[in-house]
């Protein structure tokens, strides 16, 4: 995984368009849904939230990714297994270590990882 700058404030932004409005949308909300778990780290509701936004959104990801057969998909998968499992370890409050996790996570992987699916699906 790539090592790419963290937006400050942590915010979408075009940089991390994939050309689909759908997955572009649901990436703004992860990102939202990690703001805001940085902004109320003791708030388990927020932290239900984003681990609701996300776990909908890999649905979404990998359901566009089995329509077209996407060679990338099983890897894939496994990178947004993984991520949901840390997710659903945590508890509130969650430490300044996670909110760096999760924010870094998700930059590297848009741009990483999904970046490999624009212009497939």
């Amino acid at each position: 995984m790539g090592d790419f700058a963290i937006p400050e404030p942590y915010v979408w932004d075009e940089s991390f368009r994939v050309f689909y409005d759908n997955i572009d949308s649901e990436h703004k909300g992860l990102f939202k849904g990690i703001f805001d778990c940085a902004a109320a780290p003791a708030d388990s509701a927020k932290l239900a939230s984003l681990l609701q936004l996300v776990i909908d959104h890999f649905v979404d990801e990998e359901g566009m990714m089995k329509k077209t057969n996407f060679d990338g998909l099983p890897s894939h998968n496994k990178i947004h297994t993984e991520f949901v499992d840390k997710l659903k370890s945590l508890s509130c409050p969650l430490d300044d270590a996670t909110i760096a996790f999760a924010k870094k996570w998700l930059v590297n992987h848009i741009k990483g990882v999904d970046f490999k699916y624009k212009g497939k699906l």
